[in-house]
């Protein structure tokens, strides 16, 4: 009797996950997240129909990957290659549809183009370049400035240099720079697995191919992509005895998205470890301290772009957005308002600061466990940490944690991000935007007529079906 881990079962989960892929990319052609004067109205036909075929591809691609992991656990796991190859297969649909599940990427050529043209963007949203690019980016981020480190706003300015504002061409450049970043996360996870005696296979089902990844960061072309490849090549360094490269790497990463600065935590401790003496731990802090700042100033004054980035990390967010933060904030003011106090003007805002400080108060009781995981391991709860208590929060915001966690030792953390993983990955239209009541049904319906799908394709083999989302979770 064969098991979940032949190649026979491996070959199907493949091909099912490229269906999967190839259905949410043919269905994002006429639902997705296309140019203004492209996009078609979500009451059309055309829209209907690609909104639940994309709904029927995400289905059967989450299905995929529970079953990759179920063989990936089991008594014969597919090979570091295969597992490769399959993750090529299953992005390769995605990289030349059209932006999917956000418009985030229209605003980094917008942003792009404002750093090539001059225009300080941590002062200036994209209201002021005008023009085509800007005519992409959603209203409620067209005053706003820029949150993005210098880094990552010099890719953003070449891209747009390059693309010459077309934006077929722009977008592809941005989801090229994406998949760089993918291709680093890949390299530094089979490094990291096997250097922390955990299985490479599984941390590439974990965290290289998550739906979420494909779907936000090649799909979407999320920077995230390129913070977290280069996250995990810092840890790869300072995990073999290069710290210093190490620190330098992790600051790169803090200078496409802020929240890879956590990571310095992960080089501090890798760095300690190699030390000896009393005071190792503070001879490592200020080591990377140090290697951090004159790294900030390097990049600051090669790209020329200043430190506006620390100010604008304070950008207004969504306050209709789903951060648990947010929720609680408009609640708690919708129940003062109702009590006829003047106080619900503030709610949000107090509840937001509780947020922060309960992610410190998080990161530091983490941290001082540590000696009981994998500075891996501390520093995956510290982002997840940061994702969940932030003032906002996006599906792909997981994969700041979940990253780190799929390259440490098994633990509960990881059972839940799986199991996070797959919900999340249906959280989100393919346009990006809101749901109204007709898409909502169209969605699923798309889902539901997959899982018909995938039961008569189970009866008609014989092979088993997915397994339940608690089975998923200890997968994991």
């Amino acid at each position: 009797m064969r098991t979940p881990g032949d190649e026979s079962h491996i070959r199907k989960y493949r091909l099912l996950g490229l269906t999967g892929s190839a259905a949410v990319a043919l269905g994002g052609a006429s639902a997705g997240a296309l140019p203004v004067g492209a996009a078609l109205a979500p009451s059309s036909e055309a829209a209907a129909v690609g909104l639940f075929g994309a709904y029927f591809g995400l289905v059967l691609l989450v299905a995929a990957w529970a079953l990759l992991g179920r063989a990936v656990h089991g008594p014969r796991p597919p090979s570091t290659r295969a597992m490769v190859i399959t993750l090529v297969m299953w992005a390769a649909p995605l990289v030349f549809g059209p932006p999917l599940f956000s418009r985030d990427v229209y605003s980094y050529l917008a942003q792009g183009a404002m750093v090539d043209a001059r225009i300080d963007v941590y002062t200036h949203g994209p209201d002021r370049l005008g023009g085509p690019l800007a005519a992409q980016v959603p209203p409620i981020w067209q005053d706003t400035p820029t949150p993005y480190g210098p880094l990552f706003l010099s890719f953003a300015s070449l891209i747009a240099r390059v693309s010459r504002a077309e934006l077929s061409a722009g977008v592809l450049g941005m989801r090229l720079v994406a998949l760089l970043g993918v291709g680093l996360m890949v390299l530094s996870l089979i490094r990291l697995a096997r250097r922390g005696g955990t299985a490479p296979a599984a941390a590439l089902w974990l965290g290289a191919l998550n739906p979420l990844l494909l779907l936000h960061l090649v799909a979407g072309a999320h920077n995230d992509a390129v913070m977290l490849g280069l996250l995990g090549m810092a840890l790869v360094a300072a995990k073999g005895r290069f710290p210093l490269l190490g620190a330098v790497l992790m600051t790169l990463a803090a200078l496409v998205k802020a929240p890879a600065a956590l990571g310095l935590l992960a080089v501090a401790a890798f760095w300690a470890g190699g030390l000896t003496g009393r005071y190792r731990w503070l001879r490592a802090a200020c080591a990377v301290t140090g290697v951090a700042l004159a790294t900030t100033a390097a990049v600051t004054a090669v790209t020329g772009t200043g430190y506006g980035w620390i100010g604008a990390l304070n950008t207004p967010v969504s306050r209709q957005n789903w951060a648990l933060t947010s929720l609680l904030g408009r609640l708690t003011a919708s129940a003062l308002r109702g009590a006829g106090s003047d106080l619900a003007p503030f709610a949000l805002d107090a509840w937001r600061a509780v947020g922060l400080a309960a992610t410190a108060v998080a990161v530091l009781v983490v941290w001082l466990r540590r000696p009981r995981h994998s500075p891996l391991y501390a520093l995956g709860l510290s982002l997840i940490a940061v994702a969940v208590l932030g003032p906002a929060i996006r599906p792909w915001y997981v994969l700041w944690g979940l990253f780190p966690l799929a390259a440490a030792p098994p633990g509960a953390a990881r059972r839940v991000v799986a199991v996070a993983s797959g919900v999340l990955a249906l959280a989100q239209l393919p346009s990006g935007l809101a749901a109204d009541g007709l898409q909502l049904a169209l969605a699923t319906c798309g889902g539901l007529f997959a899982l018909v799908a995938l039961w008569w394709a189970r009866e008609m083999s014989g092979d088993e079906m997915p397994a339940s989302a608690r089975e998923q979770g200890r997968a994991a």
